[in-house]
């Protein structure tokens, strides 16, 4: 009888503790999941912090004009820079990017003082806010506009002034110069695995990259606009 009491009570106090240990599904091995990014943070999103990026651009232009260059190419180069995230919950984040890219393209244009192929380099500092939705756990969709202002360009591999410049004589040297601003729209896809995110997007300018109000008809080379492609690897520093 005493072995006897002594069990029931056992089982009377490990039926008493797992009613009040709520019951826990098994962890499953692999990718965390998204409330797994912000532990003791009071927040329920993964989409918070900040971190660092760094990808190719395949660049090249759009617009009407683009026909009156000759051998139109693409131009590769690279772009670099930081992120910062917040979240509004486990699906919808805000991405503000500041970023320095080099675009640009290839092609020929007698208007433009020079009758052979070669590369337009542009150097922005960009600045895009990103809206990202979680479609998945892992996967993201992004989306929102960006600005860009001009640092630097550089024709056939000689660098000149944003501004068309003056000779001894006081005429152009070239006869058009370029925006300082653009301003457009990105959107893309990326996945993480924990800190480490990749993607890909693609970044459309709005505003005409010269301005040239002289040359028109066939001549004209001042109604084209960015385009580029662009690829990229980051890594959270704090998620």
């Amino acid at each position: 009888m005493k072995k006897l009491a002594l069990l029931a009570a056992g089982c009377a106090l490990s039926a008493s503790a797992m009613a009040q240990t709520p019951t826990e599904a098994p962890r499953v091995s692999g990718l965390r999941s998204s409330t797994d990014y912000a532990p003791g943070t009071g927040s329920d999103s993964r989409n918070n912090g900040f971190g660092i990026k760094v990808g190719l651009n395949s660049a090249h232009v759009r617009g009407d004009e683009k026909k009156n260059y000759g051998d139109v190419g693409t131009y590769k180069n690279f772009h670099a820079g930081a992120y910062a995230q917040f979240g509004f919950n486990d699906k919808f984040s805000v991405q503000p990017e500041i970023l320095y890219t080099r675009q640009g393209f290839e092609g020929s244009s007698a208007a433009r003082n020079n009758t052979g192929t070669y590369f337009t380099r542009l150097d922005y500092v960009q600045v895009p806010v990103l809206l990202v939705y979680n479609f998945l756990d892992n996967v993201s969709v992004h989306v929102g506009p960006q600005v860009s202002l001009l640092t630097k360009v550089r024709e056939g591999g000689q660098e000149r002034k944003i501004a068309d410049e003056n000779d001894a004589s006081g005429n152009p040297i070239y006869g058009y110069s370029y925006s300082s601003l653009d301003y457009g729209l990105a959107a893309g896809l990326e996945a993480r695995v924990g800190p480490a995110r990749v993607g890909g997007r693609y970044v459309a300018g709005f505003n005409d990259i010269i301005k040239d109000p002289t040359r028109a008809g066939t001549q004209a080379i001042d109604n084209i606009k960015n385009g580029a492609f662009q690829v990229y690897v980051g890594i959270g520093i704090s998620n």
